[in-house]
């Protein structure tokens, strides 16, 4: 069933994991999806990786959608603003507004104190996880109002609760991703009045490019990984957070989220829907009860 034809999405920061992923689940669902990122066929980011907005693009497409990849900085206020304005002059409107731009996992210095840190790598990060999507919502916002029903998503790592509780390993990540999710809650106070919903969602452990090149291994045979880390075995691909936006986005009654900070295997139990094995892992409970408490790898009941 295609809950979302006739229904536009745009993905900020679709190159690859989540928001590959969830711009994928959104085709397939029948949205027209504008995927966004820095790398193109032609020109690559400072990562240097090899996916591609293109590529994106054309998942979407075999998935039943539509994509339509735009070459964008979203740290480039102007550039954002071109791409608002192509979106409006092209479709009309915007029904679902995914903030998923990141762009830092090589920046990251893990249980490394501050003044040791990489000042310049760690405001960068600061930048690329808070001014994109300030930038992007900015600009998107008033044509997402004007459809109505609006929804907006601030893709993060991390529940409320798990964040409030916990240090991220590293002041800089903690910082962008708890951002994401108090944005989502700013938002959502200013959009109620327009009837649009904004959210905050986290996956659990995904098996993105770079975290399956990691652990040396391919999403054919990721189990392997688990010889290096066992907990490895609660991971879930992309595609599953992209399956919980589409449900949200497909959700009717989407607003009694408002303003909540959600993750995928919370919202799996929601809306009933599976990986792409057909398990359902609940990787935020799993943290909890079993990996941070110190207790064997042991994933059954938790997918």
């Amino acid at each position: 069933m295609k809950s979302l034809h006739g229904k536009v999405a745009l993905v900020a920061g679709a190159t690859r994991g989540a928001g590959r992923g969830i711009a994928i689940e959104l085709g397939a669902s029948g949205a027209t999806v504008y995927v966004t990122g820095r790398t193109t066929r032609a020109k690559r980011s400072e990562y240097n990786r090899p996916e591609t907005i293109e590529e994106t693009a054309e998942l979407v497409n075999r998935a039943g959608g539509k994509g339509i990849a735009v070459q964008v900085d979203h740290l480039e206020p102007d550039q954002v603003r071109d791409l608002v304005a192509r979106i409006e002059q092209e479709q009309g409107r915007l029904d679902i507004l995914v903030n998923d731009i990141w762009g830092s996992e090589y920046l990251v210095q893990w249980n490394v104190p501050v003044w040791e840190q990489s000042l310049e790598g760690g405001l960068r990060m600061l930048r690329l996880a808070v001014d994109t999507h300030i930038n992007t919502s900015h600009f998107a916002l008033p044509l997402l109002i004007r459809s109505g029903n609006g929804l907006v998503v601030e893709m993060t790592d991390g529940t409320e609760e798990y964040n409030r509780q916990n240090y991220r390993l590293s002041l800089f990540y903690d910082l962008a991703k708890t951002s994401a999710i108090r944005m989502a809650r700013s938002l959502a106070h200013e959009l109620a009045p327009h009837q649009c919903t904004a959210v905050a969602v986290t996956p659990g452990w995904m098996r993105s490019e770079i975290m399956l090149e990691h652990f040396g291994v391919k999403e054919e045979n990721w189990r392997d990984a688990a010889s290096k880390e066992p907990h490895f075995m609660i991971s879930e691909t992309p595609r599953f957070v992209g399956r919980a936006i589409a449900a949200l986005a497909a959700d009717p009654k989407v607003s009694r989220w408002n303003g909540q900070s959600l993750s995928s295997g919370q919202l799996a139990q929601v809306y009933g829907f599976h990986d792409l094995d057909g398990s359902r892992p609940d990787c935020w409970r799993y943290i909890v009860e079993v990996q941070d408490a110190g207790k064997p790898a042991d994933v059954t009941g938790y997918r």
